[in-house]
């Protein structure tokens, strides 16, 4: 990452690399912890060194009460950019939280397709289980457009719409491919919430003279300074894997993570 922007002195970096796929997350918590939270302090601080414009961290909904260690990880990203901008300096810092988007990499449409076109029944996890969807392209053009707005360190929200039910949506799509099929519920994975959130209050949101982003108005009990000081004392173990997982986890709900479940063995 230093040579890339050190060649390169890009004016605006978008962040969004990660480790999204929950189970294998709540499995595997310092190598989610070294890559996600490491992986963003990295690039932060690296921009800054290079003199870059602006820095945009895409987050997640899963940031909200998160009960998973991906959910975790990427909070503290968005604690991360907080504290980056209230450093102060050039490079602005600012994130942007949504849902899911429908096609990308690992998602349950591509799961769905796959399923259906090897002519097998649709899998869901649990038949109440909602989640909010978004297209790549809005949720592509939307983000590019957080990049210009918004004070140093300020977090933004998409409007997702209403949360759909994944049952709904597997139910539709099997009577459009193949009426054949049926949906198997094969129960919560490690970490799954039933819903997602995209604040922790609706009264946090901020309308901006964009009708699809609102900005988040919300406090955090831990400042800005505290988190990022916190943040490098734990990377002092995870990143020499002086800890094990479950440590890992125990120290994230002393942090204030109380929701965070334990790792899967």
């Amino acid at each position: 990452m230093a040579q890339l922007i050190a060649n390169y002195q890009p004016a605006i970096i978008f962040h969004v690399a990660a480790y999204k796929h929950v189970p294998l997350m709540q499995a595997n918590a310092v190598e989610a912890f070294n890559n996600n939270v490491w992986g963003t302090l990295n690039v932060m601080r690296h921009a800054v060194a290079a003199g870059a414009e602006r820095v945009v961290y895409v987050s997640t909904d899963k940031a909200v009460h998160p009960t998973n260690v991906m959910g975790a990880t990427k909070r503290l990203g968005e604690l991360v950019v907080a504290a980056m901008g209230s450093q102060g300096g050039r490079t602005r810092f600012s994130g942007v939280r949504f849902g899911n988007v429908l096609e990308s990499e690992g998602s349950v449409m591509q799961t769905f397709r796959e399923q259906l076109g090897a002519g097998r029944n649709l899998t869901v996890t649990h038949p109440d289980i909602t989640r909010y969807f978004m297209t790549i392209d809005e949720a592509a053009q939307l983000v590019i457009q957080t990049g210009t707005r918004g004070r140093n360190g300020e977090l933004f929200v998409l409007d997702m719409g209403e949360p759909v039910r994944v049952y709904d949506l597997a139910r539709s799509l099997i009577e459009a491919v193949n009426p054949k099929l049926d949906i198997d519920i094969i129960g919560l994975r490690p970490g799954e919430k039933m819903y997602e959130e995209l604040s922790y209050s609706s009264s946090a949101l901020d309308a901006t003279t964009h009708p699809k982003i609102f900005i988040l108005s919300e406090k955090d009990e831990h400042r800005p300074a505290n988190a990022l000081e916190w943040i490098d004392e734990v990377l002092e173990d995870t990143r020499r894997h002086r800890i094990s997982d479950a440590e890992l986890i125990s120290r994230m709900r002393a942090f204030g993570f109380t929701e965070l479940q334990s790792v899967v063995t």
